[in-house]
């Protein structure tokens, strides 16, 4: 699996090109069932949850913490990533689509006005 160049972009579309790349080099296609990939997926939410579990809140920009914490959350976030982009290629969901499908019903179902609230309408 390459690397992306400099200057290139990151779109969910190479992350998912790079990702099929990665499996099929590996013969890992056989592995990767919506199942078993939810289930790593769920995993690797799990080793990002253990990053903050005894923190307490955090603020923003993460001030406080040493470069290589922040680091290893950016791996963490990128297993993450990585596993819900395979999961829904595998399952033939565009999640760019998906996503912003998602924030424009959102977006109906809390409108401006309940800034603010954390209950829902």
């Amino acid at each position: 699996m390459t690397k992306a160049t400099e200057g290139e972009s990151v779109t969910l579309d190479l992350l998912k090109e790079k990702m099929a790349e990665f499996a099929k080099e590996r013969n890992w296609d056989q592995f990767h069932s919506p199942r078993n990939l939810l289930l790593a997926l769920v995993g690797e939410v799990g080793e990002l949850s253990e990053i903050f579990q005894w923190r307490g809140e955090v603020p923003k920009g993460l001030p406080d913490w040493k470069e290589e914490d922040k680091v290893h959350l950016g791996e963490e976030l990128s297993d993450v990533l990585l596993y819900l982009v395979r999961l829904s290629d595998i399952c033939g969901i565009d999640l760019g689509k998906a996503a912003l499908r998602k924030a424009g019903l959102n977006a109906i179902k809390y409108p401006v006005g309940s800034k603010g609230s954390s209950k829902e309408t």
